[in-house]
This record gives structure tokens, C-alpha cells and sequence, in this order.
């Protein structure tokens, strides 16, 4: 059995993710797919077989792409390992092992598993710091994440932690009204840390299920950002554990946004990607650049403007609609 059908067969754990979900998924890769197969036929026009001249055009294909360099040349060093091994590889094989090669990336840092909203009843309130710089969606990912938890039973309560902005206390305090949902916030250029240690309490005190913290995501350089993140995350843990740290990436910012988040992942420990903005990009490669670059599993996508745009990350069908 090939490591595809492994990767997808019936033993393999279900996600269970509705249908609608996967197609979002699907909807929102649709400008990555164009280009992609646009420039794919293009590579393997008039060939029957993968040559060097194919494996140049894919190379340019995936790198465009923002599959990124490394990653990049890793596939390539696989097809041709393969086309060694097996002394012939038709073009019409290549979406395959492009497939395979895609999901062996993903399933390294068990990206697309979907399990998360199995949060231990043990852990009350199960804490997320949501982190990123301005501009990529953070504060509106906030907001949809609480709806995804509320939706699902969950008793949320949210932090406006990103004090240095008044937008953003005002965005999440229209979200938190919009889907019934406590939003704590402080005084405009107030101590960050603050606001998340009196969202803590709150949520400690009246046993909630999760609180979501939004940080700021402007500050001038590295040292204040661990400095900020650090003093939060110290603060908020003399009442409750921060279980997730959560990096909200922008996925039409490309190459850009993967050195954005290598910085945020020196200043904090960061355990799951935000991939936001996707619909409006035709380099949905980025998320495989993000696999092999940070190694940080993606959880979350969003592929529109409303709540209902925003899914956790499901392999399958990022494969589907970036492929098929």
C-alpha cells in the first residue's frame, strides 16, 4: 500500500469535519488551484514522461507557489530519486506523487488531524494566546474562534489584550456582542498583562471553558515583543496554565509572513498556526513552506469574511483542492 492510501485509508483516524467545511476548504484554494494546474499542463505539455525540462518547470511551479526553496527542492529530490528507481515516471503520474509528497510534509507535524475540540474537562479554562503581527486577521480570528468554541458548547470568554490599539479592543468587543460572548478589556495603552491576568480570573472564577487572549502584534522590535509576550504569559499563569499559543499567518504575505513567524516563534513557544486570508491568495503552497520552515502544525484556516469562513485544518481536502 502506497504512503497515500496509507495516509487516507479507513485505518486511519476520521476527522469527521462536515462537508460544508471541506468545501470552504476547497472554495478557498480555488485561486491556488487555477494557477497551479494553469501552470502545471503548461510544464508537461507534449511530454509523456517526466524529464529534466519537467522537473525545471515544477521546480518554478512550487517555488512561485511559495511551497518555498527548501521544501522545493526536497520534492523535486524525491521525484527524481523516484524516476531513478522506477527508470520511467509518465507526466500523468505526477499529480500523484505530488499528492504523496504533500501528505507525507503534513503528516510530519500531524497537520489537518482535526482533533481540536477535544479539550481535556479536566483543564478549566483551557487557555490560547493568539499572537501575529497587525494586518494579518488576528482580532478577527479571535472572534472566530470563539464562535467555533461557543458552537460547539463551550463557555468562552475573550481578552483584549492588544491594548496599543483601540480598533482592536473595539473589534473584539463588537465580535464578543455579535455571538454572545464576554469580552474583558482595559483602559486604551493599558498594561497588556493586566487585562489577560483580570480575563483569567474571570474565566477561572466563573468556570469557563476556554478564554482566548488577543495580544498586540506592534512592537518595535524583538526584544519588546518577548518582553511583552513573556510578561503576559508569566502573568496570566499565576491563575491559570496557557495550554496554546496559537500564530495567525496570512497566507497572500507569502515568504514574507514565514519570516514574520520565525521571529514570533523565537519570542514564545509556539504550538499551532492561523492560516488566515487564504481565499484571497494563488499561493496556497505557503502552508507546506510553514511545515517544513517551522515545523508547527496547522490548525486553523480561514477562507472568507464571515464566522462561518473559518475551519480547523483538514489534510484531505487541502490536498484536494490544491490538486484535484
Amino acid at each position: 500500500m502506497s504512503f497515500f492510501k496509507k495516509l487516507f485509508s479507513s485505518e486511519k483516524k476520521e476527522t469527521s469535519l462536515p462537508e460544508e467545511v471541506k468545501e470552504s476548504l476547497d472554495k478557498g484554494l480555488e485561486k491556488s488551484k487555477t494557477t497551479f494546474f494553469s501552470k502545471l499542463t503548461k510544464a508537461v505539455a507534449g511530454k509523456t514522461k517526466v524529464d529534466t525540462d519537467v522537473l525545471d518547470n515544477l521546480e518554478e511551479i512550487l517555488i512561485s507557489s511559495d511551497v518555498g526553496v527548501n521544501t522545493t527542492l526536497k520534492i523535486i529530490e524525491r521525484i527524481e530519486n523516484y524516476v531513478s528507481e522506477n527508470k520511467y515516471l509518465g507526466t500523468d503520474e505526477l499529480n500523484e506523487i505530488l499528492r504523496n509528497e504533500i501528505a507525507s510534509l503534513l503528516s510530519e507535524t500531524n497537520s489537518g488531524e482535526g482533533t481540536q475540540f477535544e479539550i481535556p474537562t479536566t483543564i478549566k479554562p483551557y487557555v490560547l494566546m493568539v499572537v501575529g503581527v497587525n494586518g494579518v486577521g488576528k482580532t478577527t480570528s479571535v472572534g472566530k474562534l470563539a464562535h467555533q468554541y461557543k458552537t460547539h458548547g463551550k463557555k468562552v470568554i475573550l481578552g483584549a489584550a492588544d491594548t496599543f490599539r483601540a480598533a482592536a479592543v473595539d473589534q473584539l468587543k463588537t465580535w464578543g456582542s455579535r455571538i454572545g460572548v464576554l469580552v474583558v478589556s482595559g483602559k486604551d495603552n493599558g498594561d497588556p498583562a493586566s487585562v489577560a491576568f483580570d480575563g483569567a480570573k474571570s474565566a477561572h472564577d466563573s468556570a469557563s471553558d476556554i478564554f482566548i487572549i488577543d495580544t498586540a502584534g506592534r512592537l518595535h522590535n524583538k526584544n519588546d515583543l518577548m518582553a511583552e509576550l513573556s510578561k503576559v504569559k508569566r502573568v496570566v499563569e499565576k491563575v491559570s496554565p496557557i495550554n496554546e499559543v496559537l500564530l495567525v499567518i496570512d497566507a497572500t504575505t507569502g515568504q514574507n509572513g514565514l519570516q514574520q513567524a520565525k521571529i514570533f516563534t523565537e519570542c514564545v513557544e509556539v504550538t499551532g498556526i492561523v492560516l488566515t486570508k487564504l481565499d484571497g491568495s494563488a499561493k496556497g503552497g505557503v502552508a507546506l513552506a510553514i511545515e517544513a520552515e517551522l515545523g508547527i502544525p496547522i490548525k486553523w484556516v480561514g477562507t472568507g469574511e464571515s464566522e462561518s469562513d473559518f475551519a480547523l485544518f483538514d489534510a484531505q481536502s487541502y490536498i484536494k483542492g490544491l490538486l484535484s
